[in-house]
């Protein structure tokens, strides 16, 4: 039976009733992990219903309350994981299987969010203008050699948030200011577009260095409108001085009414398991987290890296602190 997708301006309430049910409020498209889904409930019998929410998530569980019909969120960074959880909308999950697949870095403290897949914040650089070895760290893209030549999304946006308050994390908000001060004097142009957008730039000339995530390169290497921009490009994976490459999660919670708790809990179980991650390392382009699964072929080409230790809960910590620096500089000004 294969996994049911509901269009997000309906209810869940308003499906029909099945014997064996779990239902996911997702930020994540339906093609991204909808093959998951369909692939529990081959195995399991219990049906998985999905909305897809882009926008207004915690304000719907905190509207539904104890109504909402949702079982668990599926979100990506762990700004948006801490976010729902420090909404109250969520319930701590004791689970031995969980536990031991996914490492404890990746998991909650508390038990209230666990990861799924990872993914790095690395450098795009051309190929054809930026040598091997020009970029080793995070702290090298604010050299003033790269004046002119650097292109990102928004410094709003969830993702480098995150990676400023890693930053943070290993040095510091003073230090973090002047790093994206840094940043802003190289950039090539005001930022803007998504991760795709930047390897284009990069692919068309209008900067030689930019930030993306690693998976994105996946799918545009995939992609025969996109592949040309991803062959321009080489993945660079840096590290802070004194750590390791910045990593961030997609990850799953479940919601604090829950009215199919058991369900709910077998489906987190499964999407930890080997087979899921497996799934979600071909498909997505992500890295698996649970221990001995394989990279993607086309992932594993981009070279092995050392992940940075510090825990993700301690890097969300620092969000406020980095939203302020990023409209402190203006950077996207």
């Amino acid at each position: 039976m294969k996994s049911l997708v509901l269009a997000a301006g309906l209810a869940l309430a308003a499906a029909p009733a099945l014997a064996q049910e779990v239902n996911v409020y997702s930020t994540r498209q339906p093609d991204l992990i909808d093959p998951l889904f369909e692939r529990f409930t081959e195995e399991t019998g219990i049906a998985v219903n999905v909305v897809f929410i882009d926008k207004g998530l915690i304000e719907r569980l905190r509207a539904e309350g104890d109504r909402t019909p949702a079982d668990l969120v599926l979100t990506v960074d762990i700004a948006n994981l801490s976010a729902v959880v420090e909404a109250g909308v969520t319930q701590p999950v004791e689970s031995a299987v969980i536990d031991a697949n996914i490492p404890a870095e990746f998991r909650d403290t508390d038990n209230q969010w666990f990861g799924l897949t990872a993914r790095s914040r690395v450098v795009y650089a051309s190929k054809e203008r930026v040598e091997a070895g020009a970029i080793t760290t995070y702290e090298d893209l604010a050299d003033p050699k790269w004046q002119g030549k650097l292109c990102t999304r928004s410094g709003m946006h969830n993702y480098n948030i995150a990676l400023i308050s890693a930053y943070i994390a290993h040095h510091g908000a003073e230090a973090a200011e002047e790093w994206v001060k840094g940043l802003k004097a190289n950039l090539a142009r005001k930022p803007q577009g998504n991760d795709r957008a930047q390897a284009k730039a990069i692919w068309s000339g209008e900067c030689d260095i930019a930030l993306g995530n690693t998976y994105y390169m996946g799918l545009m290497l995939n992609d025969p409108e996109e592949a040309q921009w991803a062959d321009a490009v080489n993945v660079v994976y840096p590290v802070f001085e004194g750590g390791g490459a910045h990593m961030n999660v997609s990850g799953v919670a479940m919601t604090a009414a829950a009215p199919n708790r058991d369900n709910a809990l077998k489906l987190m179980e499964f999407l930890t398991t080997e087979e899921a991650q497996h799934l979600y390392a071909e498909l997505n382009y992500e890295f698996p987290l649970k221990e001995g699964v394989p990279f993607s072929e086309t992932v594993a080409a981009w070279g092995e890296f050392e992940p940075d230790s510090i825990p993700l809960t301690e890097v969300a910590s620092h969000r406020a602190e980095a939203l302020r620096i990023v409209e402190r500089t203006g950077y996207d000004e």
